[in-house]
């Protein structure tokens, strides 16, 4: 079974028989070259019918331009294996002459332990995909293509932040890097389409929706305890099922939007993507640098609405509430930039650099558009008043 994470969250009129009939006739001249694709259009009781077969070939573009650079991504580790030997519970020479069964390991076995999905970012063999995919240092990873091809990858870097990462194929060919593109400006209700190595069995299977929703915040987790929090990524009803983490997320220009991360837990057709010009980001450390990194604040906080203002009685009904976690984790971490620039617990974070921080723009969301060694201000309300604290921002990795 293929690796995925889990989400929890806390009509049109029905075509008569004679427009039906059109549409057929129009969708089998098309097949028999009767008609090009470009959009075709019928008047019909005064309205006008825009045929579905010019979306359908975009649909098909798409994919015959994505998909060669679509890959699958095989776990594999040694493993114990075990066989059944037939023991004296009292040790040998025991009067009592009985035996009982036990497991024995004997020796180990490299076999497949899962199976995820990433896709080639550059010609020389650099693939993004998820973190939860290839974050088992004891693994070992084998990338298969397209056509079949198998290599053995070795991973270049774990984001530290955001559920991606960056793996190499060990080989000195050339291979075909997916058009990136803009996820900025994908809009509700866009089409996109999902490919990936669904269940770990079917590789490079397509699924297509719509984008339906955007800057969606969630929860999610997976196998071996792995959880993370994901803001500000797109949820789509394209399909994405266990084995599609880590493949692109495409619009019908075959440019990749998103990297499908998530899917939501006891629903249908909720999935999440993370955002391509997030992942831009570590794309373009891994090539100058060869590593990714982030810059750092070092505070642990609460955003407020308005139960977190009544509960912990502040003022103000926005900002982040700086507080130790649930199991006593520093509210501040130990050394970090906000330590040294003086931030405290109970502090009120209300902006940086001038920019509000809200349920929807959030202390880590702002820090992301920094730089370590990036000086910022903090606005901060301590003990009601409002103070100014100039911070340089360290580095995570």
């Amino acid at each position: 079974m293929g690796a995925l994470y889990y989400v929890e969250f806390f009509a049109p009129g029905v075509l008569q028989n004679p427009i039906a009939s059109w549409i057929k006739k129009i969708e089998r001249g098309a097949l028999e070259g009767q008609q090009t694709t470009k959009e075709l259009q019928l008047q019909v009781g005064g309205q006008e019918y825009v045929s579905q077969i010019s979306y359908e070939q975009a649909i098909i573009d798409s994919v015959k331009s994505a998909s060669p650079s679509v890959v699958s991504i095989v776990i594999s580790k040694n493993l114990p294996v075990y066989e059944q030997q037939f023991i004296n519970p009292f040790g040998e020479g025991s009067p009592f002459g009985f035996e009982v069964p036990v497991p024995v390991q004997k020796g180990t076995k490299h076999q497949e332990v899962g199976a995820g999905s990433g896709f080639l970012v550059s010609s020389d063999g650099l693939v993004l995909t998820n973190k939860h995919v290839v974050s088992d240092k004891q693994a070992d990873y084998t990338v298969i293509t397209n056509e079949g091809k198998k290599y053995a990858a070795k991973v270049v870097a774990l984001d530290p932040v955001q559920d991606l990462a960056i793996i190499k194929i060990d080989s000195s060919e050339s291979f075909p890097a997916i058009k990136i593109g803009d996820s900025d400006g994908i809009q509700i209700g866009q089409g996109v389409i999902a490919i990936g190595n669904a269940l770990g069995e079917f590789s490079n299977t397509v699924s297509v929706g719509v984008v339906s929703g955007l800057g969606r915040n969630v929860s999610a987790f997976g196998a071996k305890g792995f959880s993370e929090n994901l803001e500000g990524i797109i949820q789509t009803d394209a399909a994405i099922n266990p084995g599609n983490s880590g493949g692109p997320l495409i619009n019908l220009k075959g440019e990749v939007i998103g990297v499908n991360t998530a899917m939501a837990d006891g629903a249908q057709s909720i999935g999440f993507a993370i955002p391509i010009n997030i992942a831009k980001k570590d794309i373009e450390q891994i090539v100058k640098t060869n590593k990714i990194v982030y810059p750092f604040l070092g505070v642990r906080y609460l955003l407020i609405d308005d139960e977190v203002k009544q509960k912990h009685g502040l003022s103000v009904d926005y900002g982040a509430l700086v507080l130790k976690g649930s199991n006593g984790e520093a509210a501040v971490s130990a050394g970090s930039a906000a330590e040294k620039a003086g931030v405290k617990e109970k502090d009120v974070v209300l902006e940086i650099n001038g920019q509000k921080i809200t349920l929807h723009n959030s202390i880590a969301s702002i820090i992301q558009q920094y730089k370590p060694e990036d000086k910022v201000t903090l606005k901060v309300l301590r003990d009601g008043k409002e103070i100014n604290i100039e911070v340089t921002l360290g580095e995570r990795s």
